[in-house]
């Protein structure tokens, strides 16, 4: 049972189709009217209303709205109603007189009497009318203002005059305070209904009743997955897809482990680069077990109300032990598995309780049978220890970019519904595209396709993807420069850095020298490294050094050293952080085989590195500036020696590289072998390449 009270002005009120029971207690009130206005009259009614409601509960919300949406639509004329002139309010007659004929019937002495109301803006006066058989009329008249002439006008004529202040009854009061509250009231109101009919009853932030079910989590659910990936589509991370093959396996024939007492794994953890085919795997995975499957992403989990993570965590657990078997996949799980306590000030208390809640679901006094949970992040240096432990993931799966025979895999996947020419070998594309991830040969093939699709062509050659190659590593192609100082430059340029980098033993082999710009670079020189780097020898960093000095060697034999432009500056940048890696890093310098960097200060999380403690005293970071300067010194007195040998070459290949403005890497050491012989370590065929940049 609820009771309602309201009090209404007017002269009556009537609610047809209510089906409430209306008490009435009507008390009036009677205000006498002043002295110096006796046929004035001033009457205030004020009527209280009281209701009882006995009616259920869903009644008794709809009833409560209409009752505020009564006192809103009844509040609104007395809101308006106070911009009114009082004249109104008290019952005046609707007569009114321009301000010039109230001044004529002034000078005529026909106006009595007048009441001066809004600071003397509005008068009620009483004058004889000769249309009236000079009868006394009450006419309202608009004044510009209560002037000193006009008040001493009063005074000569002897007419009766008085100022009155505006009052507002207690009515007025009342329903100008109602009509203010009108809408917040409402609001209030319709959120308490939307929640009550979201949830049925009313339980906090993580309860089924909280406004639109904020508390509940928004995995997605399927009961039969049919992600159209299985193991078949993934290819190049053999390792990682047999670890999930034994999890499948389990899925679906348990007995065959758990007879010799092994268990499943409750947790799964993918970690690699972008693009390395984590979240494809989970797909294979789905479509694959033939169990329930859940997905959701870490940023998913937190909102910005305090508790709403842990409610979405113990949700999602609660509908993942309903359905088990099952699995429950988190994607980029390092939005809310970040080391507690690594922010400034403690960290963010809703991810911290977020992360708390998924660490008692996935191996607390309860635990989860039935459930195993699969995660995929690129920042595993930055997650909480206690979720990488046994119990909570068992096997922490690294999903690294794929060598040349993972990359020759995943282009027969991505290139079995693409038509190729005779001449395209995805072998010898795999061997050209050394540290691609999966997405990046995927994508590698599309852009082929499409150039092939904008040339006219019917299927894709060799020159597309060698096109899509080039454009994804360097850019888009832009303007052939036109003939004169600065296209010889770039030739030069680029002719240096394919000399050195030849001549000089360990280098990887030139694949091809162009004029054509592409991105920001102006030039390019394109080398291919024998097999996947994943070791490299001093000397082959040195000769690496050696090579990216070479364009500016160039420019300072050919052009002089005043004539040096800014076409080395990304080359230098990265030959000297070369430099200082095998210095700081690799421990090839003279100051011996250390490890100089702190590892903090190599984290990828910027807070890491801004806390990591400066350990290095100013004589070893003098050594080390010192030991940087003398690699680069002396690779670069090796490239001058290259280009100072070497000049006739060197102007033979820029004369064909301007007529023709690419040079391909097998024509470019047939002319440099004519004038000297190439090292054996630099003869080697070309399989991949790497960029080096005007």
């Amino acid at each position: 049972m609820a009771a309602s009270s309201a009090c209404l002005v007017g002269n009556g009120l009537s609610t047809p189709g209510s089906k409430l029971s209306l008490n009435k207690e009507i008390y009036g009130k009677h205000l006498s009217p002043s002295s110096c206005l006796p046929s004035l009259r001033k009457a205030s009614t004020s009527i209280v209303v009281k209701a009882s409601l006995d009616q259920n509960q869903h009644e008794g919300r709809r009833g409560f709205l209409k009752l505020l949406l009564g006192n809103a639509g009844l509040a609104l004329p007395a809101i308006v109603g106070t911009g009114k002139a009082l004249a109104d309010d008290q019952e005046v007659s609707s007569s009114r007189m321009s301000y010039s004929r109230f001044l004529e019937y002034l000078d005529k002495d026909r106006v009595q009497k007048v009441d001066l109301y809004e600071n003397g803006t509005i008068a009620i006066v009483e004058a004889l009318s000769p249309e009236l058989g000079n009868r006394v009329q009450r006419v309202r008249v608009q004044l510009p203002g209560l002037s000193q002439e006009l008040l001493q006008k009063f005074r000569e004529k002897n007419i009766d005059f008085a100022a009155h202040n505006a009052q507002e009854d207690s009515g007025s009061l009342l329903f100008n305070l109602i009509g203010n509250l009108a809408f917040p009231l409402i609001l209030i109101g319709g959120l308490f209904l939307l929640s009550r009919r979201s949830g049925g009853g009313m339980g906090g932030p993580g309860g089924p009743g909280f406004p639109l079910n904020i508390g509940q989590s928004k995995a997605k659910f399927q009961m039969e997955p049919n992600t159209g990936v299985t193991f078949d589509d993934v290819a190049g991370v053999d390792e990682a897809k047999q670890d999930f093959m034994e999890v499948v396996e389990f899925l679906k024939k348990p007995e065959r482990f758990t007879s010799i007492g092994a268990r499943i794994p409750k947790g799964v953890l993918l970690i690699g680069p972008p693009g390395t085919g984590k979240t494809l795997l989970a797909k294979a995975i789905a479509g694959e077990a033939g169990v329930p499957f859940f997905s959701i992403s870490g940023s998913e989990f937190v909102e910005m109300f305090v508790g709403v993570g842990a409610s979405r965590v113990r949700d999602l657990f609660k509908k993942a032990k309903e359905n088990a078997p099952c699995i429950v996949f988190v994607d980029e799980i390092d939005a809310v598995g970040r080391s507690r306590g690594a922010g400034i000030g403690g960290g963010n208390d809703e991810r911290e309780q977020t992360l708390n809640q998924l660490l008692t679901e996935m191996d607390g006094f309860e635990g989860n049978t039935g459930i195993i949970v699969v995660a995929a992040t690129n920042r595993a240096d930055i997650l909480d220890s206690a979720l990488l432990r046994p119990g909570r993931f068992d096997r922490q799966v690294m999903v690294d970019v794929p060598d040349v025979r993972g990359r020759t895999e995943i282009l027969k996947v991505h290139g079995s519904n693409k038509k190729f020419e005779g001449d395209v070998s995805l072998e010898v594309v795999a061997m050209r595209t050394p540290g691609f991830s999966g997405a990046d040969l995927a994508n590698l093939l599309n852009e082929a396709a499409i150039l092939a699709g904008r040339r006219g062509k019917t299927s894709i050659s060799s020159k597309e993807i060698d096109d899509s190659i080039d454009r994804i590593v360097a850019g888009m192609e832009g303007t052939v420069m036109t003939d004169g100082k600065s296209k010889s430059l770039v030739a030069y340029h680029e002719v240096g850095h394919a000399i050195c980098g030849t001549l000089t033993p360990g280098h990887d082999a030139v694949q091809k020298v162009t004029l054509v710009p592409r991105g920001q670079a102006r030039g390019l020189t394109w080398f291919i490294p024998s097999d996947d780097p994943t070791l490299i020898s001093k000397q082959q960093l040195f000769a690496r050094i050696v090579g990216g000095l070479g364009g500016r060697a160039a420019e300072e034999i050919i052009f002089g050293e005043s004539e040096v432009t800014t076409g080395a500056a990304g080359d230098l940048q990265q030959i000297t952080g070369l430099a200082k890696q095998m210095v700081t890093t690799f421990g090839m310098s003279d100051i011996g085989p250390w490890s100089l960097m702190d590892t903090s200060a190599q984290s990828q999380d910027v807070i890491m590195r801004m806390m990591a403690r400066n350990s290095m005293s100013e004589r070893l970071a003098e050594d080390i500036d010192v030991a940087t300067k003398q690699i680069s010194d002396k690779a670069y007195e090796i490239a001058l020696t290259h280009i100072r040998n070497n000049r006739e070459a060197m102007d033979k290949i820029v004369e064909v590289l301007l007529e023709k403005e690419t040079v391909g890497g097998d024509e470019f050491r047939a002319i440099l072998s004519e004038f000297v012989e190439i090292p054996v370590e630099n003869r080697v065929e070309p399989a991949a390449k790497s960029a080096v940049a005007v």
